[in-house]
């Protein structure tokens, strides 16, 4: 069987139910993915149990499921690959491409904002703390598919970044790539609150020797200017009951036309049909309010 030249996903992270953003980063995704033919798969991003909401991660998965957006394959859970992520740490340690860090975010803010990568220049090395990464790519700027040209500050880019916190947490910036890479996944589509992140994970996945995916930043949803709908602003949970009028409001705002309202399932593939992401708006935000003014 030849693979598919297209694989996408949806990563949540259980620390809430799924609200209106939310269902605009998975529908588009979904439209992303089908429209090329392609697979879209499904991982829960559960690396921070202290955010996690007690049966998040399956509401999640059974409110996408309400609304039509059925996944290809098995989900990935990132805490079954936790050993994947050490063994990885323990190589770039190994290889003096990571070293323990014991600054504070406040010897960091008063050494400029930026971490200066002192304690990669110690002797003997700290054997506990955070793990940063030594940042030999130090990418600035890539091109999105909607967003175009994406520039970052250069100390931003070339700092060493964490990749496994002091608690004894992955990083989401490890997590991410290695998982991405694992699943093959083609062209990440997501919002643009992980705009800038992007240039740290593309250094990662050119420092591992992996082939980045393409990038697709969806503007975000906003309840006003500069503040997005969010599970920790108590976004309210997307309808479960009645998903068609949610379905063709999200469809709005990716700048789709509607669709009939009918099944779930019969709205999607007419969704898939129509999908033109030339008619996405090319912006980082979105305000609730101005879609129908």
């Amino acid at each position: 069987m030849i693979p598919p030249s297209y694989i996408g996903r949806f990563a949540p992270s259980p620390s809430g139910s799924l609200h209106f953003g939310s269902l605009v980063a998975a529908l588009g995704s979904y439209l992303r993915a089908h429209s090329q033919q392609g697979q879209w798969l499904v991982r829960i991003e559960d690396i921070d149990p202290p955010r996690e909401v007690p049966g998040a991660s399956d509401n999640i998965l059974r409110t996408l499921d309400a609304y039509g957006l059925h996944w290809h394959g098995t989900v990935l859970f990132q805490q079954q690959r936790y050993q994947v992520y050490q063994d990885q740490i323990e190589a770039f340690i190994a290889s003096d491409l990571a070293y323990y860090c014991q600054c504070t975010r406040k010897i960091i803010q008063t050494s400029g904002g930026v971490y200066d990568g002192r304690c990669g220049r110690l002797q003997p090395r700290l054997t506990h703390g955070a793990i940063r990464i030594r940042n030999h790519v130090k990418v600035d700027h890539f091109v999105d598919k909607l967003q175009g040209p994406v520039l970052v500050d250069k100390a931003f880019a070339e700092e060493d970044f964490i990749i496994k916190r002091s608690d004894g947490l992955y990083a989401y910036q490890l997590a991410v790539v290695l998982d991405d890479a694992y699943q093959g996944i083609t062209e990440v589509v997501r919002g643009c609150d992980l705009l800038e992140a992007s240039c740290r994970q593309i250094s990662l996945f050119t420092q591992l020797e992996f082939t980045p995916p393409d990038w697709l930043h969806l503007p975000l949803v906003c309840a006003e200017k500069g503040f997005k709908l969010s599970k920790q602003n108590y976004a309210p949970a997307i309808d479960v009951i009645h998903p068609q009028a949610s379905i063709n409001a999200a469809l709005t705002f990716l700048g789709q036309k509607a669709v009939d309202v009918d099944s779930v399932e019969v709205m999607l593939k007419q969704a898939v049909e129509q999908f033109d992401l030339s008619t996405i708006p090319a912006q980082k935000e979105i305000v609730l309010s101005t879609i129908n003014d």
